[in-house]
């Protein structure tokens, strides 16, 4: 409950921030969408819509130092003493940047994946230019060059707003899309099924993962 609460704090903060700096006017947001995509679903925190671009927000609430780079699969928060994994964000908000540009039928340069980092972090290494953990709005300003019309973001806004209200569309259908996704998968570790389980806690809490049904005889997990 409280890494949730934790993770909720820090989404309704970038939130917050978004409709206090940029311009509602040339910013239309949606927050805590899910869309379908090839096999499922997934839910992305924000979108921001706009002449320039559609901007592909995923918030990550931590603290501590941060280590990672744009290859690696898994990044590390070093808190406490104690250093913990988790999955690499531009890997997973790749996706759902793809699933976005798939679902609207836009092309891809069109559509801006970024990280932001909300909690008390510090970087501990070079972060490309689309991680954050300060500047989210004028990082969004910056794009300058227009790539819609203004009839094509209400357009596009309006699809998603369509989206957002679907009742089908809700967490509940994303994670039954994941489990009969991965349905009959089995762990390569002991060869017992994969089951779909949702983090509680850390720095992925509330996000889907595959986890072995033998746990905790045996440990293993991947990213869905």
């Amino acid at each position: 409950m409280i890494s949730f609460l934790k993770g909720w704090f820090g989404e309704t903060g970038i939130q917050f921030g978004m409709w206090l700096r940029l311009d509602r006017k040339n910013y239309l947001r949606v927050h805590n969408l899910v869309i379908p995509c090839q096999g499922g679903t997934t839910q992305i925190d924000h979108v921001i819509v706009s002449v320039w671009g559609i901007f592909v927000i995923e918030t990550k609430n931590m603290k501590g130092w941060i280590f990672g780079d744009e290859k690696s699969p898994q990044w590390t928060q070093s808190i406490f003493g104690k250093k913990y994994r988790f999955q690499n964000p531009l890997r997973q908000n790749y996706r759902h940047a793809k699933a976005l540009t798939e679902f609207l039928g836009v092309p891809e340069d069109c559509v801006h994946p970024v990280v932001v980092f909300a909690g008390d972090c510090q970087f501990k290494t070079l972060m490309p230019p689309n991680v954050l953990d300060r500047g989210l709005c004028r990082f969004i300003e910056s794009f300058r060059q227009p790539v819609f019309t203004p009839g094509q973001v209400e357009a596009t806004w309006n699809r998603l707003a369509q989206a957002k209200a679907n009742p089908a569309a809700s967490h509940a259908l994303h994670v039954a899309g994941l489990r009969e996704r991965y349905h009959g998968n089995n762990c390569p570790k002991c060869g017992s099924a994969l089951v779909v389980r949702t983090a509680r806690k850390g720095a992925n809490a509330g996000e889907s993962f595959l986890g072995c049904s033998c746990y905790p005889k045996c440990r293993y997990t991947r990213a869905c």
